[in-house]
């Protein structure tokens, strides 16, 4: 899953990135609320994670900006302030969850993961392809009633997939989703570990869920192959 984080708090953004890394989360950054907008304008988030004391741009008026614009990924706001007014103008401008600082990172990924399972995109607790299951917030995953072990980029990767069962995905678009700016674009990556992941849930089962489609992409089959 990609999500923004928008916060001037260097050290804080640092340590929460570090920690949504670890979750599998892929994790773009801004430090200010245009370069926050601009982002969340022109890239294709799960959820944008947005502070409301920010220079250049509040997080009010990031919020209110996106849903003016038709942006309406899952938005939530982190506030150092105390008081049911911050929080309902946060929901009054279109946020759909917040946060007091200081929180807890667990309770932050509790509200991450509930956040995007509540988008229009509606994904249960456990998601369910065929045989297939995934605990994200357990980090689990079983074909049928074996449980297999995958790495956190592996795990990643399965999330993508079972979150669109059926779709075609791009290349591009999965490097967006699973990884980071780090391998800078690099195509191959998405081939290595989708063999990685076929020799995880598919060889041992004599399966052939995930199926490659020509000149496009990937698609993970709800049939199971």
């Amino acid at each position: 899953m990609r999500v923004l984080l928008v916060d001037d708090e260097e050290r804080l953004v640092a340590a929460m990135k570090r920690g949504l890394l670890r979750e599998g989360f892929v994790v773009d950054t801004a430090y200010d609320g245009e370069s926050g907008l601009l982002l969340a304008l022109e890239n294709d988030y799960d959820a944008i994670i947005l502070d409301i004391m920010l220079p250049k741009r509040n997080g009010y008026q990031v919020c209110a900006g996106l849903r003016e614009a038709g942006i309406w990924t899952p938005i939530l706001m982190l506030t150092a302030k105390h008081g049911e007014h911050d929080h309902a103008e946060a929901l009054d401008t279109g946020a759909d969850d917040f946060l007091t600082k200081p929180f807890s990172f667990v309770v932050l990924v509790a509200h991450l993961r509930a956040l995007i399972r509540r988008t229009s995109r509606v994904r249960p607790t456990i998601l369910s392809v065929g045989d297939l299951r995934l605990d994200p917030a357990r980090h689990r995953c079983w074909r049928g009633e074996v449980e297999i072990e995958l790495t956190p980029r592996q795990f990643a990767l399965l999330e993508f997939f079972m979150s669109r069962p059926g779709e075609a995905l791009s290349k591009i678009e999965i490097l967006e989703h699973v990884w980071n700016d780090s391998y800078d674009m690099d195509l191959n990556i998405v081939e290595v570990y989708v063999g990685y992941l076929r020799k995880k849930i598919d060889a041992p089962f004599s399966r052939s869920s995930i199926q490659t489609l020509r000149l496009v992409g990937y698609r993970l089959d709800p049939d199971g192959g």
